[in-house]
């Protein structure tokens, strides 16, 4: 199991006193040299300390005013795939938003794109996933976690034997169904598994947009795609709808449409936990018996509550947030083409990836990661910003974040 980097911080906030653990922190920053940028850098980005001759080197780059030479240094080590984008990416795959899990498709997917500089974005929609090439490990199973599992095992290299491969070829979905790590093995037994499949919307926009559905919360849109399984009236009282529920079903629900053909399907009662389920979607001339249409029955669980509820007869979806308050989340940043609407999985994940709101959760998340703690201040929010736009400007390579990133908070 690989464990949480920056372990040295980590022990001082526990062990010291908070006011001494803030002067710890505050004091290198204030007079550190670029060999302490250098070693700054290194642990922050790699999760481990360097050699001394990769100091060297690190502390040489930075001399010369090339710290992004440095980062890069950094970021060349093993540690870098196996330890910090390793325990950026595991929460995301599980419910328990828990660094404890195993390695997965996902992970693995997320490392992989990182490491060949790919448009971030595409992780969310690309038919894609990645395993390794290395010998002696169980081939990719779509009712298993057996070849990621043995890789972190066998301490087999992310870094050098990851390899790109298509999903459709892996996990028997049609490529046009297939949405990135959205469609993984892991999200699916997660996020797919019985419910309603809101959860998958619920995690990808805590994920990926790094907002819960409070945070776009807005009784002011229209409440015709919300199924007939909310109660209009909760405990009796229509206030707690139209004051509460309305808010996030109004915008959910329509976007939550574009999952209507998945399922994650396992034995319950051989296997109740559905370690050996696999993702299933219904391809084009399958009816379910239930719905008599693609559409899962999962989308007519409790159709009695409120039968004039919307019905789900496809996985067409149409994005509300564009209006109202939720339309600073910039939807179509830098992507004039997408519309708001659309059909499947594919184009719906495509129109959250495309959104500054996306971008500019990355750039938090590595933020954290990296300098230790959320922006909390102007400056701070400014460089968000800044770094937002040169993720953007550098084709959504994430390897560009760290390194604007590590820059700002090497220690001055």
């Amino acid at each position: 199991m690989t464990i949480p980097s920056n372990c040295l911080f980590r022990k001082l906030a526990f062990y010291l006193p908070a006011g001494l653990f803030a002067l710890a922190l505050i004091a290198p920053a204030t007079q550190a040299g670029s060999r302490e940028q250098a070693l700054q850098i290194h642990n922050r980005v790699a999760g481990v300390p360097p050699t001394e001759a990769v100091l060297l080197q690190m502390t040489a780059q930075i001399d010369a005013g090339q710290t992004a030479e440095a980062v890069k240094i950094a970021m060349d080590n093993e540690a870098f795939y196996s330890v910090t984008l390793k325990n950026m990416a595991t929460p995301w795959t599980n419910r328990e938003q828990t660094v404890f899990a195993p390695l997965n498709d996902y992970t693995a997917t997320i490392i992989g794109l990182v490491r060949d500089n790919a448009d971030f974005r595409t992780a969310l929609y690309d038919d894609v996933v990645y395993t390794s090439s290395a010998g002696g490990l169980p081939a990719y199973s779509n009712s298993n976690n057996d070849h990621y599992v043995a890789i972190e095992n066998q301490s087999v290299s992310l870094k050098d034997t990851l390899v790109r491969r298509t999903q459709s070829s892996l996990n028997g979905l049609p490529s046009d169904a297939t949405s990135g790590v959205i469609t993984s093995r892991a999200a699916a037994k997660a996020f797919f598994i019985a419910g309603t499949n809101r959860a998958m919307f619920r995690f990808t926009l805590i994920n990926h947009l790094c907002r819960d559905l409070e945070q776009v919360h807005d009784t002011s849109l229209v409440p015709d795609y919300i199924r007939q399984d909310v109660s209009r009236s909760p405990g009796g009282d229509s206030r707690v709808f139209l004051n509460n529920c309305i808010g996030c079903h109004n915008g959910m629900d329509p976007l939550a449409k574009a999952y209507a053909y998945y399922d994650y399907e396992f034995n319950i009662d051989a296997d109740p936990d559905g370690a050996s389920g696999a993702i299933h979607y219904n391809t084009e001339g399958t009816l379910d018996p239930d719905t008599n249409s693609r559409v899962e029955k999962k989308y007519r669980i409790n159709s009695s509550t409120f039968k004039p509820g919307y019905v789900t007869t496809n996985d067409d979806w149409t994005n509300y947030w564009r209006q109202g308050q939720n339309s600073h989340l910039g939807w179509a940043w830098n992507s004039p083409a997408l519309t708001g609407s659309g059909s499947g999985a594919k184009t719906m994940n495509m129109e959250l990836a495309h959104s500054k709101a996306f971008a500019s959760c990355q750039v938090e998340k590595v933020f954290q990661n990296v300098c230790l703690r959320k922006p909390g201040d102007a400056a701070d929010r400014a460089k968000v910003e800044e770094f937002t736009q040169n993720f953007a400007t550098h084709n959504y390579q994430l390897k560009q974040v760290f390194i604007d990133t590590a820059n700002y908070c090497k220690g001055q």
